[in-house]
């Protein structure tokens, strides 16, 4: 069993359940297929699992390791966004979203996508590589957002709240009307979806 599935704080952990999407932070196995880094670029990428009929050989030799995730939501709160090579009509829409929920950067759409990772990389991560949360109104947050509760990752959809696990989300809860909660999904993330961008969920 690999080391291949990522939980909504980004962790990669090892799990026999399987993923919707696959993802990219650079080389980060040995050849023995191993994880020994976390990550290796500042674009963390969410991909389809197969592009054009090919499929990847898992974890080969001296290529990008390839993560998967239960559903696109898992992804954003892990901090990874779609990829411009096999999701580019997602990538493009996720990018308008991101700058019409996030104008106080005074990016427009010619700013290229690096600029946004690399808002997107300081929002991931603490200065110890920590998985960085903040707090936020329940009532305040859009679907598809995170939120940490009761050391559980919960899933904000509608009127209610979605318990992850790697193979599913398996029970749910009825949503606060009112409190301050600990969000998972990056901040300017959490701001696209405000904008009108609506990631996949399994929930």
């Amino acid at each position: 069993m690999l080391q291949n599935r990522v939980d909504p704080w980004g962790n990669i952990i090892r799990t026999a359940a399987r993923g919707a999407w696959t993802g990219n932070r650079g080389i980060l196995h040995d050849h023995e297929k191993q994880i020994r880094h976390n990550f290796k670029l500042k674009a963390w990428i969410t991909c389809v699992l197969e592009y054009k009929g090919k499929r990847r050989q898992v974890m080969s030799p001296n290529t990008w390791t390839e993560l998967f995730f239960l559903d696109e939501a898992t992804a954003f709160s892990a901090g990874h966004r779609p990829c411009f090579f096999c999701r580019h009509s997602d990538a493009t829409n996720f990018k308008q979203h991101w700058l019409k929920g996030n104008s106080q950067y005074g990016f427009n759409e010619k700013t290229s996508i690096q600029e946004i990772d690399n808002i997107l990389h300081r929002e991931r991560l603490t200065k110890n590589r920590e998985k960085q949360t903040y707090t936020a109104p329940i009532n305040d947050l859009p679907n598809g957002t995170f939120i940490s509760l009761d050391a559980g990752a919960y899933l904000v959809k509608d009127s209610q709240l979605h318990l992850w696990s790697p193979s599913g989300y398996v029970s749910a809860i009825e949503r606060p009307a009112s409190g301050e909660v600990t969000v998972l999904t990056p901040l300017s993330v959490v701001n696209a979806f405000k904008a009108g961008y609506i990631p996949e969920m399994r929930a």
